[in-house]
């Protein structure tokens, strides 16, 4: 017998939510971190609208919106010389804006999320060795009053970033490069008049249009506080003995700038005279980009930077890791407790090593942009909405997961989300027992499937509604209880139409969103799992397709 479920190696954002979502999804898990305190530093502060939208079906959202500042849009100066202004805005269908959050923040507010499923991190808890076997991994711990504990858990999670412990001991290889430029990161305060929420980016080209000078502020929680990045002096760039600095983010505590090293750079490219103060951290690191070559290997699995490391454009890199680990904690949460179709686990790495692979060959296309023509991540365009929608990863799909509905090679396009997309979220959904209006994201806040029945006048009672009823009913049945449905009716239906009997509940789609957002067939079934992606769309509904579909994902 394994002493725990799961054992999470790492406490950062990535680590702690793989902990929260097996917590919250039923299974048992112990997480531990080699530090002794979590490091007090911003580090990586952007958040793109999908994973609010995640924290949302997590229950943590409405903490992170307190905590965040909105991220507006940016000003961009090329050689002093002002550029159209970038703006970061989304339709108004998409519930969450792009925000900025410091990690040290982030990671506090997963930790209180945590210890609300009576989780604690195990702090100076280093993982010295796991020895996979064929029913179990033993890993030995190395706890800080010299302790030392050989534990088995059925699964382990390597969240312990780009040196991974995890995953050599899984044998997986970790290729990439890096680019000769090291850059200097700084979390100060700055006196000047520019719009609030806005970040800015200030470039210098040489006589070839190579950039040789950079700088990037971002808008952080705080007064007139910002996170600077600037090109690393060239001069400074090597170590003492002419050595380039080592690979990786962070090149050891006090190897950032000071306060007079960040003042030179704003001198240099500020668009006004400003005065830099209050230095809270400072690093240096270079840009390196590597990809794992598999997510999975046995009982082991990485996710975050110990699987994929990129440049640090747009935010990326823990918005994708925070992503991985709500990806696989619902999936290995149903393989502890037996629930698990065979092949479910290997849908991790099906479907998210492409969503890294795209990000990486991204990012490093964009740096190799931006150092050429110190040109902007996102211009305003023709393309502006697409590549913003790509930025802030509303565009991530799995459709050709083994978990996805499968389309035949002929089939034509319907309107409105295709299995294997982001479920949209609207607004507008009435309830028998609720005097205001919902949105669908509180429908889809459970650890469980939903299964969305929409009915027209003919199926909202009758026939029709026993027929949806017989649907959900196998459905329910096939996902062994883990599934919520629920009957869409609308807006046309009369409110006084019923349902044959109590089950399952009525929304009425009394403002037509639902409608305009996924486009359903009249007697149309909408699967949706639990991380917020369509699994399939059947129309007709009928209970064997369903069952044999979700017998895809549960055993």
């Amino acid at each position: 017998m394994a002493d725990v479920d799961v054992l999470v190696v790492g406490a950062g954002p990535v680590g702690l939510t793989v902990a929260a979502e097996l917590r919250r999804h039923g299974a048992d898990c112990r997480i531990v971190d080699r530090l002794p305190v979590p490091q007090p530093h911003a580090k990586a502060i952007g958040i793109v609208p999908r994973t609010l939208e995640m924290w949302d079906a997590m229950g943590l959202v409405h903490r992170a919106l307190d905590e965040a500042v909105p991220h507006r849009g940016q000003l961009v100066f090329i050689d002093g010389k002002p550029r159209p202004r970038v703006e970061l805005s989304l339709p108004p269908e998409i519930p969450y804006p792009f925000a900025t959050l410091p990690q040290c923040t982030t990671e506090r507010l997963l930790t209180e999320h945590l210890a609300c499923f009576g989780t604690e991190v195990e702090r100076s808890t280093e993982v010295r060795s796991v020895e996979t076997h064929p029913d179990e991994v033993e890993a030995v711990l190395a706890h800080a009053d010299g302790r030392v504990e050989k534990l088995r858990a059925r699964y382990v999670v390597g969240c312990d970033g780009a040196h991974s412990l995890v995953r050599k001991a899984a044998g997986m290889a970790f290729e990439g490069d890096a680019f000769p430029e090291q850059y200097m990161i700084g979390d100060v305060e700055v006196d000047w008049e520019l719009p609030a929420g806005y970040s800015m980016r200030a470039v210098h080209l040489d006589a070839n249009g190579e950039m040789d000078d950079m700088l990037v502020c971002i808008p952080m929680p705080g007064v007139r506080r910002y996170w600077l990045s600037m090109l690393r002096p060239r001069a400074h760039a090597a170590g003492e003995d002419g050595s380039s600095a080592p690979d990786g983010l962070t090149l050891g505590e006090g190897q950032g700038p000071d306060l007079g090293q960040i003042q030179a750079v704003l001198d240099r490219l500020s668009p006004e005279v400003t005065t830099a103060s209050t230095l809270r951290w400072s690093s240096a690191f270079r840009t390196s980009h590597r990809l794992v070559d598999r997510y999975r290997s046995g009982r082991l699995f990485v996710a975050g930077d110990a699987a994929h490391i990129n440049p640090p454009i747009g935010g990326q890199g823990l918005n994708t890791g925070v992503q991985d680990a709500h990806n696989l904690a619902w999936k290995l949460a149903l393989a502890v407790r037996g629930l698990a179709a065979d092949d479910l686990l290997e849908s991790y790495h099906a479907e998210r090593h492409p969503v890294a692979q795209e990000v990486v060959d991204r990012t490093v296309r964009h740096a190799s942009t931006v150092r050429r023509a110190g040109s902007g991540l996102i211009s305003n365009g023709d393309e502006a909405e697409m590549m913003l929608r790509r930025q802030a990863q509303l565009l991530v799909a799995y459709p050709d997961s083994p978990l996805t509905q499968p389309q035949a090679a002929d089939h034509t396009p319907e309107p409105g989300p295709a299995p294997g997309d982001r479920a949209p979220d609207c607004r507008g959904l009435l309830s028998d027992l609720a005097s205001y209006p919902r949105r669908l994201f509180d429908l889809l806040r459970t650890p469980r499937h939903v299964l969305l029945l929409f009915a027209d006048s003919e199926y909202a009672s009758g026939d029709g509604a026993a027929r949806l009823e017989a649907c959900a009913a196998e459905a329910y049945r096939a996902a062994h209880g883990l599934l919520d449905a629920y009957l869409v009716t609308a807006a046309e239906v009369p409110e006084d139409a019923r349902p044959v009997g109590l089950r399952p509940p009525r929304v009425r789609d009394a403002a037509g969103e639902f409608r305009d957002a996924y486009a359903p067939r009249a007697g149309e079934a909408i699967l949706i799992r639990p991380d917020g992606y369509l699994s399939g769309r059947f129309h007709p509904a009928v209970p064997e397709s369903l069952a044999a579909h979700l017998r895809r994902t549960f055993a």
